[in-house]
């Protein structure tokens, strides 16, 4: 069985998030969403709410598991039997930070390696910091995440949904 492992703090889970896990389900049996707590971005929502919202917008997916960690992601991938980390590169921008963290992980653990994937066109501007700003300034979130998650933001921010 081939596992993945998609890590990310997932503050929220938008469409691009849910886009890249079911595709990944294309190349893995099974596929670990590991919500990580990273304080260092201030998370709006905390640990339990994030892991939520992963479960709301991936329950129709088969073999998807969603779970938190702490750590080293390689040593977690490890503990699980993974054979890869899945993580999304939407644009070139990413790629220099992406590039650099599967070197460290590549040296770190040999046996796990990383697997980009691009998220489909529609998806591929996304970020949730970018989504927050539009949920501030009473933006319409319906083309970027759960109608479920975007009312929790909006509630979140003391907005009212438009």
């Amino acid at each position: 069985m081939k596992i993945g492992v998609y890590p990310g703090t997932f503050d929220p889970v938008t469409y691009g998030h849910t886009d890249i896990i079911a595709r990944s389900l294309h190349v893995f049996d099974k596929v670990i969403v590991a919500v990580a707590p990273n304080p260092t971005k201030r998370p709006l929502f905390d640990l339990a709410e994030r892991v939520e919202m992963v479960n709301l917008v991936t329950k129709g997916l088969p073999h998807v598991e969603v779970v938190t960690f702490k750590g080293l992601l390689v040593e977690y991938a490890q503990k699980r039997k993974a054979h890869a980390v899945i993580r999304g590169l939407r644009a070139i921008s990413d790629f220099e930070y992406e590039f650099q963290m599967a070197l460290v992980n590549r040296k770190l653990n040999k046996s796990v390696e990383t697997v980009f994937l691009m998220p489909s066109e529609e998806y591929s501007y996304l970020t949730s910091t970018i989504i927050k700003e539009v949920a501030r300034f009473g933006g319409r979130l319906t083309d970027f995440l759960h109608p479920q998650v975007a009312q929790r933001l909006l509630r979140r921010l003391g907005r009212r949904a438009t």
